[in-house]
This record gives structure tokens, sequence and C-alpha cells, in this order.
């Protein structure tokens, strides 16, 4: 954006927030209540008393927004399979015609993997202007990761010209990107004590080392990692941190920069911190007690740790998650 722009954050009357994809189902959790959201867990499926949800590694959430004149629906991220995706999918009854948009929060394959599978299985009731709006181009670069062998092996490249072929465009969003009802919040500005992580590694021929110029693999850095987010009024800034490789901090106050709010309404989704050392945990806690969010809503990668730091120190504002769990703000 050249700097006279201002970017123009939508403002929305409700954000629903639907897990279909994570590694957690509890048939038996209990009932849970908030004072700013209505929360609803799936026990036994409604109608469908013969099946149960699917778990794997990764994450997809559907979205749904409404202000008084308009309603809109996204599908954020896409699992490790179409099989778990797929199905869930389908026990939850969500309507695949009313997918308004469908999005991807970075270029791992526990985000992506179902996605190719899902557009199939889907072919012919998706509408045919939908779009896949990514971070940057650099979302379909190959990425490397470590083998059990500890060999670093191929994790799979986005098929950007298979998307193309199944009438799915790709909107490469570098800089802040208004949806209805949602904007994204382009390139994660790095500025807290956080540090990039994940593990997968890269070829990147456009830098100017000799290793990178001999094609040699290189940290990925995820410029492409962008969150989704919501402004709902009267409550503020809801942030989708759908894995946290540039820091949960980090990516918040992004967007908090980019919407021009102060307010943290709710911040949720992946945050990457499984692995971290409790000082970094513990680091992040206090950053997230001065932001001051209302709702802290830990999925996929945040890790027992910090939920647990959160119980210990945040309890009133950490709430759980399950698969087919479903998060109303602006109620």
């Amino acid at each position: 954006m050249e700097a006279t722009d201002i970017f123009q954050a939508p403002i929305i009357d409700r954000l629903s927030v639907r897990v279909v994809v994570d590694s957690r189902y509890e048939r038996f959790m209990p009932k849970a209540e908030h004072a700013q959201m209505r929360i609803e867990h799936v026990g036994v499926i409604p109608e469908k008393h013969m099946h149960t949800f699917a778990c794997e590694w990764g994450l997809s959430l559907h979205i749904a927004t409404e202000t008084r004149s308009a309603r809109a629906q996204y599908l954020l991220d896409f699992g490790f399979t179409p099989e778990v995706l797929v199905h869930n999918f389908n026990l939850m009854s969500l309507d695949p015609t009313k997918l308004d948009g469908l999005i991807l929060s970075h270029g791992h394959r526990d985000h992506f993997g179902g996605l190719d599978g899902f557009v199939d299985n889907f072919q012919g009731t998706l509408r045919p202007d939908l779009d896949l709006v990514v971070g940057g181009e650099t979302v379909f670069r190959e990425k490397f990761v470590k083998s059990a062998e500890g060999e670093m092996v191929s994790w799979g490249t986005l098929d950007r010209d298979g998307l193309h072929a199944r009438h799915i465009g790709t909107v490469c969003c570098g800089e802040p990107h208004a949806m209805e009802g949602a904007f994204t919040t382009g390139y994660i500005e790095r500025n807290s004590f956080e540090t990039v992580t994940g593990g997968s590694m890269v070829v990147d021929y456009d830098h100017y080392t000799e290793d990178e110029r001999g094609g040699k693999l290189v940290k990925d850095m995820h410029p492409d990692e962008h969150a989704t987010c919501f402004i709902i009024q009267g409550r503020g800034l809801v942030v989708i941190s759908s894995c946290g490789h540039v820091g949960l901090i980090n990516t918040i106050k992004t967007a908090m920069a980019v919407a021009n709010v102060d307010k943290l309404h709710a911040v949720l989704g992946g945050f990457h911190l499984g692995a971290a050392p409790d000082d970094y945990i513990e680091n992040t806690v206090d950053e997230l007690e001065a932001l001051d969010p209302d709702i802290v809503l830990p999925m996929h990668c945040s890790g027992e740790k910090f939920i647990n730091a959160m119980r210990r120190r945040l309890p009133q504002k950490l709430v759980t998650s399950n698969v087919g769990s479903s998060f109303t703000f602006g109620v």
C-alpha cells in the first residue's frame, strides 16, 4: 500500500467459527459458557448418532460473518488430508454452495493438504468464481521437513495450476486484503521478542548467498503467513492465527495496526507454542496479559504447556476447543 492509503477493514455484527479439523475430539466435553461469546460443543452428532468426527494433525475452520445487510461464509485452511476434511464437513451438514471464498494461512501440508480433495469432492457445487486467498507468491514454494530418519524430505507443494484447472482462482495478498465481513493482514511484521519457528526448509533462488544460489535448503521464514481477522461492532478485533510461525504477538500487533483498532476482543487458532521453552511461553502470556483480550482460544499447535500457563495465569480469558465446536462472537 502507498503511505497515503488507509486500509478500511469491514465491521460486522456477528462472527461464527466452527472447528472442522483439529487433533482433538472429546465426546463428553462439558458445557461451557462465556459472557461475550456463545459456545456450542458437539457430543452425539444430531441425527447421526452412528457416526463420529475424525481428527488429525491439521486445522480447518468454517467461518460465517453477518451484518444487517450481508452474510458471507469462508473455509480457512483444509487440514492434512481430504478424507478427514470432507468427512467432518459432511457430518456438520455444512453447505459448500454457500462458500464465498477459501483462505489459506500458509503453505504447510497440515493446512493445505485437504484442499485438492475437497475441491474434487464438491466439484460442480462450489460457486464458479471461487477464489483461494493466500499471503503471497512464496506460498507455492516446495517445502521440506525432516523425516523420522533425520533426512530432509519434500512436504509437497500447493498446486496452483491444478486449482486453476478446476476453476479456483488464487489471489496473493502480501498486503492487507478486505473481503465481505473479513480481512487478512498481509505480511506479518516481526517486532516482538518472538522468533520464526516451524522447522520447514525451502530452496530460494532469489537470495544472494552462495548456499542459496547453489540450491541448498534454507530456513523457511514464512513471508507468506497471514492472519484472518474481523472487527465485531462494539466488541473489537478478532484475530485468527492459524499456526503462528512468525509469533502470536507479532500476528496480533500487525492485525491491530492494519485495522487501526486498539481493542483486542479475541485471539484464536494455532499459536505454535507446543515445543516452546517455558520462559518463551511465559513471555507470550505476559504480552497477552498486556494486550488484554477478552477471549483466548488455542487450537492445533498451541500446546499443552501454553494452555496450562493460561489456566494458571489468565483462566478467565481461556476457552478450550474441540472438533465440531462452534464459537459465536457478537451475541
